[in-house]
């Protein structure tokens, strides 16, 4: 059966994202007014918008119609209606975090991920829950735990992929070996389809209303004349996800998704990547979470010997055997957060990693498991390679790693980026060895190399050759495709093992079935949405994977010139894909190149969509808009950039939106796999408004504050009165946009005066960077952190120099962009603290923020290699005394504070510099104190954020997400403590508590 070609609605043309396509014919088209007047959720037609929903985690970027975010059910119902009057085509759309474009192109987006998230129904008994499209399964099993189950097809992406589009991809997850795939754990699904009717598919037979039985008998039929074929080409590996599932009709001994050979027709919507219907509803059934689990990792020092030992391994029944190999146990060790865990899996220089798991109700069987596991190896000849994780907290660290894999792969800097478009290919374990030696080759061949991980249990390796997709890419990647697929038809597996067709394999699903199959999927099509409407171009007739018109990087992308207010140069690099070797940039170094590589380093996989755990990304927290993720920064930078939203680059209206409640916590820079650095990258958008001449008042006077401390700490009964007039907070609001709700930092005498005499120089010294804050508002911390290592036998130098005003960071001109002034700040700091530097003497700071900032900005200022002998010997206070204590050289007689209980709250520059544990180490000093970390984000004031009127609100809610609450249940006893300035105001303010400094506790003790 034909399908007619896909309707456009009237007074839209869908736009493929290319360079000058800035205008904007979506936002005067009926559709979108018909929506926006009838929908009570988000209708966003906007160029921006439209372009951020335009990418996906693959190559490929498609302007959609435009995006819907539909407030309940109801409102997603009207949204569908109004389109099929329209006849605009439709895509579901979760996550975002498909790796093959099943979730872009040409069609009305609409985002279930905001809204369409809950628990519908629940039967513990039955260990059955019904949730709708939008729920995360993170979520969704965090809300199972307390009765014992979950729902076990645990991929990678679990902290920010939805349940729809788990079902719409047929996922599977690292321990399908014990649980099967999607599609074996969906038990129905409420659709409605493009006509507007309503339908629950599920095992119901035979089908109980008109519409079900209409498709039913028709799918039928097309099963039953094609049941050879079925047969003889269905792949007969777990890990097959390509086409429909046709093969629920099989015959009934061979049925492969229920245990009881029934027919349930939900099963041929799962891996239909929204081509057949919307996904209203889904009922899925859980299993019990297991009580015991146990780890083994073993070190192979060749990858062939991983790959052919996995057989093996695989019958000792574990619940998932996991590969990770040489690079990305490099890329690993090169990233903060990671580098701790992996090391402590390894033994010696393994080229590749096996991660077997054991799991159930006795403990005692999965400590077996992990013993035989042991003595395999050794019979296998590699004695002493399984390191054992017995206990929950290292192999959840671990298993973390391997999650990020995906992300850690494409952290590489440069052109080249591993290019996802056969990572799915799934063979037989006994082939397994043999096909990855082989493709191995294939890749030498044509230039690059690829890095391997994921399922070795089923015999689903993710691969993906690093190819540069603005070059030769494209030619390299077919070739590479089609010799991979005769070696997958040689092997009798799957070409589609986990991630779905999609754009990058759906002209593939022909090959792997056959034209008869083929043209028996485009009639289940027709059936289900006959005008082509639901996700066109997915798994019937497709567009080709090399298609460069669709790519996110078309040989015409290029980057508008422009001038960077910071060094970027690092990011600007070329990469052998087979050497790995680096060049730097050449003579022909185009600054903005470096910046807009940066930038192009998000690689769409949606890591900052989580919000359970982690820094990142607050703002998304509060959100949970596109537009305020680093993903949807990151995405609408490179748009900028590249001229796609217009021609004013950083200065478009867009960006400056989309940047709005960035709180440069730094959360990306740490938490992002692949190094996504959002406050740097907001600096040069407020740099460009900066030369622009559009910063406003409010933006300097915050800016120029350490220009001004000194003459505010002489009056401060003057610069105070505004929180003691009435009125005045009011007045400050409108002429200044400092929120009335707020009370300003209050204004003390200088701790670092101007008539400063430095110590003469011996023994231990130390040069205490007292910055503005703590100098000029909190002098009471500088005063206590000097007594404390003075107790210590330190000699204590200030960062000052007789007869001029103090030392600056200039983070408050970074803040709003003006990079000179903060250049010469750090020059003028470089010049007065070197010295010290070179004779060995280290600079202590007590404001993270600022401290920080030495050790980051300071480096991209190009003040040469100074800067870096700088950062270098740059600690903050409880770093330096961790330090010095390991070294014998600080060992303080502590007596207790009168305190039992301290509650920490880590500054987010702390969390970007794994510098908050040091801060636990040194209260764990105080006899009889015992400290909690409070599991949070941003506190929401992030400098002079929390103070501005229009960000109040959402500064307030950061704030509530943890941290307030926990201070509020803290008892009156418990001491609150947190470095950060911006943190103490903030607590102070929302939880009516006085938060100390580290260096306050410390001298109470002494």
């Amino acid at each position: 059966m034909a399908l007619p070609v896909t309707h456009t609605p009237p007074g839209v043309q869908p736009l493929r994202f290319m360079p000058g396509a800035a205008s904007a014919p979506a936002l005067q088209s009926p559709l979108y007014r018909h929506m926006h007047a009838e929908l009570r959720g988000e209708v966003l037609f906007d160029n921006a918008s439209r372009g951020r929903y335009a990418t996906d985690a693959s190559i490929y970027q498609i302007m959609p119609i435009g995006v819907v975010v539909p407030r309940d059910e109801a409102d997603a119902r009207l949204a569908l209606d109004i389109a099929r009057e329209f006849k605009a085509p439709l895509l579901p759309r979760g996550g975002g975090t498909s790796q093959c474009g099943q979730t872009v192109g040409e069609a009305l987006v609409i985002d279930n991920s905001k809204y369409l998230n809950q628990i519908v129904d629940f039967d513990a008994q039955a260990r059955t829950v019904t949730v709708q499209p939008g729920i995360v399964l993170d979520h969704l099993n965090a809300w199972l735990k307390p009765h014992g189950l979950w729902f076990p097809v645990d991929v990678s992406t679990a902290a920010q992929c939805t349940i729809g589009g788990m079902t719409g991809n047929n996922s599977c997850g690292s321990r399908s070996i014990q649980y099967g795939n999607m599609v074996h754990n969906v038990l129905g699904v409420q659709a409605i389809l493009a006509n507007g009717d309503d339908v629950r598919f599920d095992a119901t037979w035979p089908a109980d209303t008109a519409p079900h039985r209409a498709i039913a008998d028709g799918v039928r039929r097309i099963a039953e004349r094609e049941r050879d074929a079925i047969a003889q080409m269905y792949p007969r590996v777990l890990r097959r996800v390509g086409g429909y599932n046709l093969d629920i009709f099989a015959p009934r001994s061979e049925r492969p998704y229920t245990s009881d050979g029934s027919v349930n027709l939900a099963h041929l919507l799962v891996g239909s990547e929204g081509t057949l219907a919307y996904f209203r509803q889904i009922t899925l059934q859980l299993a019990p979470l297991p009580t015991h689990k146990t780890l083994g990792v073993v070190n192979f020092p060749t990858f062939y010997q991983s790959m052919d030992m996995t057989r093996h391994i695989v019958a000792l029944k574990p619940a998932a055997v996991e590969l990770v190999d040489r690079t990305m146990i490099d890329l690993a060790r090169n990233n903060p957060a990671f580098r701790p865990v992996i090391d402590k899996a390894l033994v010696g220089e393994p080229e590749a990693i096996l991660l077997v798991e054991f799991a159930g109700e006795d403990r005692d069987a999965t400590l077996r498991g992990l013993q035989q596991l042991v003595e395999l190896m050794s019979d296998l000849g590699l004695p002493g390679s399984v390191v054992e994780m017995p206990d929950a907290g290292p192999q959840k660290a671990l298993w973390e790693v391997r999650k990020a894999g995906l992300n850690i792969m494409m952290s590489m800097k440069g052109d080249g980026k591993p290019v996802s478009f056969i990572e799915d290919c799934a063979v037989p374990l006994e082939h397994l060895a043999e096909y990855t030696s082989r493709l191995t080759e294939v890749f030498h061949k044509h230039g690059t190399r690829g890095t391997w991980y994921a399922h070795a249990s089923v015999g689903t390796l993710h691969v993906r050759p690093i190819l540069d997709m603005r070059r030769d890419g494209a030619a390299k990647m077919r070739a590479i495709a089609e010799e991979a697929a005769a070696m997958v038809r040689e092997y009798k597996g799957a070409y589609s093992g986990e991630h779905g067709d999609g754009l990058c394999r759906g002209e593939w699903v022909a090959w792997q079935f056959g034209p008869s199959l083929a043209r028996a999927f485009e009639e289940v099509k027709a059936l289900f949405d006959p005008e082509n409407r639901c996700n066109p171009g997915k798994i019937v007739r497709t567009p080709k994977m090399d298609d460069a018109a669709l790519f996110r990087f078309p040989p015409q992308y290029t980057v508008t010139p422009m001038q960077p207010a910071l060094d970027w140069s690092a990011w600007n690099v070329t990469r052998d894909p087979v050497t790995e070797a680096q060049s730097a940039p050449g003579t022909g170094f185009d600054p903005a190149r470096g910046l807009a590589a940066a930038v192009e380093m998000c690689n769409n996989n949606g890591h900052c969509r989580k919000f359970d755990a982690g820094t990142m990304c607050p703002s998304y927290r509060v959100t949970r808009d596109e537009q305020h993720l680093t993903r949807g920064r990151a995405n609408t930078l490179r748009l900028a950039l590249s001229g796609q939203i217009g021609s004013e680059g950083l200065l478009d209206p867009a960006v400056k939106e989309t940047m709005d409640l960035c709180v440069s916590c730094k959360g990306c820079k740490r938490d992002c796999p692949t190094g996504i650095d959002m406050a740097k990258m907001k600096i040069e958008v407020r740099a460009a408004h900066a030369r622009a001449g559009r910063l406003r008042a409010r933006d300097r006077l915050v800016a120029f504050l350490p220009r001004y401390a000194g003459i505010a700490s002489k009056l401060p009964w003057l610069f105070n009165l505004r929180d003691r007039i009435p009125g005045l907070p009011q007045l400050g609001e409108r002429l200044l946009g400092l929120s009335a709700r707020r009370s300003l930092p209050r204004w003390r005498a200088a701790f670092v005066r101007e008539d400063y005499v430095a110590p003469p120089s011996g023994g231990k010294e130390v040069v205490l960077f007292v910055d503005t804050f703590n100098n000029h508002m909190e002098p009471d911390n500088a005063r206590a952190a000097q007594r404390v290592l003075e107790s210590a036998g330190y000699t204590v130098h200030l960062s000052a120099v007789p007869g001029e005003r103090p030392l600056c960071c200039g983070r408050t001109f970074l803040a709003a962009g003006l990079v000179d002034e903060a250049r010469a700040e750090a020059r003028r700091a470089i010049d007065t603290l070197l010295p010290f530097v070179t004779r060995g003497v280290a600079v202590v700071g007590l404001e993270p923020s600022c401290l920080l900032t030495m050790r980051d900005e300071f480096l991209q200022y190009g003040l040469g290699d100074a800067a870096r002998q700088l950062a270098d010997n740059a600690f903050l206070f409880e770093e330096f005394l961790v330090r010095e204590h390991a070294a014998g050289r600080f060992a303080p007689t502590l007596k207790p504070v009168g305190h039992t209980e301290a509650l920490l709250h880590g500054h987010c520059h702390q969390k970007a510099f794994d510098a908050v544990r040091p801060v636990e180490q040194v209260l764990s000093w105080i006899p009889g104190l015992k400290t909690a970390l409070i599991e949070s984000s941003c506190c929401g004031m992030a400098g002079s954020f929390g103070y501005e009127a229009e960000h109040h609100e959402v500064s307030m809610k950061m704030a509530e997400l943890s941290l307030l609450p926990a201070v509020r249940r803290a008892n009156a006893q418990t001491l609150v403590v947190a470095d950060g300035t911006s943190c103490r105001h903030q607590i102070h303010d929302g939880a009516g508590r006085d938060a100390m400094h580290l260096a306050r506790v410390l001298e109470m003790a002494l």
